[in-house]
């Protein structure tokens, strides 16, 4: 079971399943917050889930919203990983991270990420066909102020810093063949160093929080490697928005426990076309809307 992260908001993403049980998960949430947040994931304008806080919690909702609809017709899933802020998605329906503590939690995570970029204002960028070895290489040309963000796929690597920091950043790239380095419409340079506020931040926050054994391992995005325990979540989940995501590992860490399929759980498709760039022989299902849900059943009862 894979989740996904910021950036694969849209509008009205979570619609189709206003009249669906599985909408009680927006209710609860609702009441852990004391606050209403239909509207985020119903008809919430553009301009709205643009911002970090709003975007956030619309693609954390709908991603739960369609686990609830569809975690009684699948097979016990052989592990969970999330994207980001996706992971906090995966530990949630994990069982790890109860709901309402996992909604406080990727509220207030968000806003602190948030109040960390104003802070110190940053950028991120793509780096389109490049190796990991070419992006650390091409932050060396900014010392402490260009990191690699996130390790997506083969020829996606994000790096993230300061202006300055990733304009040269991504001039060094060029000199070394990278085919293209693309900026990214976000609000900062998040999972770098500039967000050592927000983890501070966030520690206090979890100090109230009571981490679960999960269902099954949670991959996680610091190590790539399966976590089936409790143990260590409050620190990583903290330390998570100043370290990098290592999401193709963490892939590939999926298929060495023995996933035969992943099923991207929520809106969008990003994570699918993260995977056939990392393991094209291993199918990607998405489950977005009520009538993928519905074919999930088919699927099982052939």
């Amino acid at each position: 079971m894979v989740f996904p992260g910021q950036g694969t908001q849209s509008v009205g993403m979570g619609a189709a399943w206003r009249h669906d049980p599985a909408w009680s998960v927006v209710d609860r949430a609702e009441a852990a917050l004391g606050e209403p947040l239909a509207a985020l994931v119903l008809d919430a304008p553009a301009e709205v889930l643009a911002r970090t806080r709003e975007a956030q919690l619309a693609v954390l909702l709908t991603s739960l919203v369609v686990w609830e609809a569809v975690r009684a017709r699948v097979p016990e899933p052989v592990a969970f990983a999330g994207h980001s802020l996706g992971q906090v998605s995966a530990l949630i329906a994990a069982g790890a991270l109860p709901l309402e503590d996992g909604v406080r939690f990727a509220a207030r995570r968000a806003e602190l990420t948030q109040a960390a970029a104003d802070t110190h204002p940053g950028r991120m960028a793509a780096l389109l066909g490049a190796t990991p070895e070419q992006a650390r290489t091409a932050c060396d040309a900014a010392p402490d102020a260009c990191w690699v963000a996130n390790d997506n796929a083969p020829g996606q690597v994000v790096i993230a810093g300061t202006p300055d920091g990733v304009d040269a950043g991504c001039a060094r790239a060029k000199e070394l063949g990278v085919k293209r380095a693309t900026p990214l419409n976000v609000g900062g340079a998040f999972h770098t160093p500039l967000m050592r506020s927000a983890a501070e931040g966030l520690v206090p926050v979890l100090t109230a929080v009571e981490f679960n054994r999960p269902s099954a391992p949670v991959v996680s995005n610091l190590d790539a490697l399966p976590h089936p325990t409790a143990d260590g979540w409050r620190a990583a989940s903290a330390e998570h928005v100043t370290v990098p995501v290592r999401w193709r590992e963490s892939t590939l860490a999926l298929v060495d426990l023995g996933a035969t399929t992943l099923l991207e759980v929520g809106h969008g498709t990003m994570l699918a076309g993260l995977a056939k760039r990392t393991i094209p022989d291993v199918p990607v299902r998405g489950v977005a809307i009520p009538d993928d849900a519905a074919a999930l059943v088919l699927e099982e009862a052939r």
